[in-house]
């Protein structure tokens, strides 16, 4: 068997289900395997980065590592963006690249750069096949290990030589596999400690977005009603409606949650990831951590936790709520009254009229053309603070937001593999002005898919969150302002359709008339930050110390 053909073998024995890619002369073996597969659907992307983001989401949204293709060179770099993406997100990936032959070389060094060594910082796994033979083995290595806890990207180069061998090897199918469970003496301890503590609370980070931990977790806190707030990333875990939700960690300090963590004498860490910003910040001889993790804790000036469980995370609160009843020692007055502070908080900016929209507004009115399961895919920029603190997800997955690379540019392609990956549901891509325009180019993929995709342009005409960030170092306003495309037009040319809020009562309407036509709609809406600064960085810390 020719050595390409091989190769997709191997990644149909994966459960590959999609190769997101722009190929080179160099894949062309093994874009010719990829055509004669009966269960791989190639999909061609604009750019590199694209591809890679859309992989990216992909494995985040099943937990199975998905592939995309680059060429070599130039192709191979714009892959780097999407592999630290999904690395520090912990997403499984698998990233293919192609290369000159290896055996024998007629270009001398034309498009060549190291390109396993530059993935090496940016992966958990990377090599060169040097072999027909070896193909099965590397890519059943780079899938398990893209796969396996903590997820993340993996590399394998292809050289164009290697592709064109033949092998007799036969594909090494998946092996199953089973995460450890945490060790009783640790399980033990951490229950004595939250039957001890007067004031327990949950913290929901990264590690815990899985769909049974997110069960289990649930069941921990219904039976217990030991509340619970969520960092970014760990958006939908715990159901963001309930009467156990406190809030999400959005800011660094100073909002109301932070109130609840200082009363807090234990907090019970679920699914810690020190690639967010840290949701608190332990100080000797402060509150007792309890740790509960897939991996041991990564140790640094703000986070030394007393207790670490470590193991399968829906085990470990298996094991809690079977030993744990709730205890008359145990006080959350403090913590409702934290919650109510910010629910009243909320609920005052979503019913501001004025137009430029104001971001709490938006929020508020995109909360209600959403349903429960419906899918959110936020670039980076302002509007994350605001959707991260203020929208109340439901279900784990369902806010897909990057507070671990936070790339402008993911918000488009990572909607697009949501729409990919849950056809049934409605699919928003909610992008800066300028995080858009980093890959817009994608609407055409988007069009040519024919997904029924709703993209919201938040448009403020600058790099919004920097000139948050200016403003609060008082800085003058300087070099942040630029113009932008007439997006409606934009739009259209790509075929997809184009429209403009005019008014803050529109854009619920012109939504849901999006959602009701099918097909790819760009929705294009002024937005106001000039309050962000007074808001986030002094009203905010001003209420919330009265608490």
């Amino acid at each position: 068997m020719k050595a390409s053909d091989l190769f997709v073998r191997a990644l149909e024995a994966e459960g590959v289900e999609y190769v997101f890619a722009i190929p080179g002369e160099e894949n062309l073996d093994l874009l010719e395997a990829l055509r004669g597969s009966r269960s791989i659907q190639l999909v061609i992307t604009r750019h590199e980065q694209a591809a890679g983001f859309m992989a990216a989401t992909y494995g985040r949204l099943t937990g199975k590592a998905c592939a995309c293709l680059s060429t070599l060179g130039p192709g191979a770099t714009n892959l780097v963006t999407a592999a630290a993406y999904a690395q520090l997100g912990a997403m499984p990936m698998v990233m293919i690249t192609g290369q000159k032959p290896i055996k024998s070389s007629k270009q001398g060094q034309f498009q060549i750069i190291d390109v396993v060594d530059m993935m090496r910082p940016l992966t958990k796994f990377t090599k060169q096949v040097v072999s027909g033979d070896t193909i099965p083995a590397r890519v059943r290595e780079a899938f398990r290990l893209a796969q396996e806890e903590r997820p993340g990207a993996t590399h394998l180069e292809l050289p164009e030589d290697i592709a064109r061998e033949h092998s007799t090897m036969p594909v090494l199918e998946p092996s199953l596999t089973r995460r450890p469970i945490a060790e009783d003496k640790a399980i033990c301890r951490a229950v004595e400690a939250i039957k001890a503590a007067r004031k327990p609370l949950i913290v929901v980070g990264a590690g815990a977005n899985r769909k049974l931990t997110s069960k289990m977790l649930r069941q921990f806190i219904e039976k217990l009603g030991i509340p619970a707030i969520t960092t970014q990333m760990g958006k939908g875990v715990v159901d963001e409606t309930g009467a156990h939700f406190l809030g999400n960690t959005a800011l660094s300090d100073g909002d109301f949650v932070h109130r609840a963590i200082d009363a807090a004498d234990l907090i019970i860490n679920v699914g810690h990831d020190v690639v967010e910003k840290p949701p608190f910040f332990m100080q000797p001889g402060g509150a007792t951590v309890v740790h509960i993790n897939f991996n041991s804790a990564q140790v640094d000036p703000v986070y030394f936790p007393q207790i670490e469980v470590v193991g399968d995370i829906a085990n470990s609160l298996w094991q809690f709520k079977e030993r744990l009843e709730p205890q008359e020692h145990w006080s959350f007055a403090d913590f409702h009254r934290v919650r109510d502070a910010l629910q009243k908080h909320i609920a005052e900016g979503a019913r501001d009229d004025r137009f430029p929209i104001l971001p709490q507004r938006l929020v508020h009115e995109i909360r209600k053309v959403m349903p429960s399961d419906g899918i959110i895919a936020l670039d980076n920029g302002m509007y994350k603070i605001w959707f991260a603190r203020n929208y109340p997800a439901t279900h784990p997955n369902t806010v897909l937001l990057d507070n671990a690379l936070a790339s402008m540019g993911a918000g488009l392609p990572s909607a697009m593999a949501a729409k990919m990956v849950h056809p049934d549901r409605r699919v928003m891509a909610v992008c800066g002005d300028g995080g858009f325009m980093m890959n817009s180019q994608e609407l055409e993929t988007a069009v040519r898919l024919r997904l029924d995709l709703v993209i919201l342009i938040l448009r403020d005409d600058g790099y919004g969150m920097i000139k948050w960030k200016q403003k609060q170092m008082d800085f003058h306003d300087f070099g942040l302002d630029f113009h932008n495309p007439d997006f409606v037009a934009y739009a259209k040319a790509y075929g997809a359709q184009g429209h403009r809020v005019e008014s803050t009562e529109a854009l619920v309407t012109t939504v849901e008339e999006c959602y009701a036509a099918g097909g790819v709609h760009v929705v294009d809406v002024a937005v106001d930050y000039s309050m962000n600064d007074r808001i986030l960085n002094q009203e905010i810390r001003e209420l919330s110390s009265k608490v």
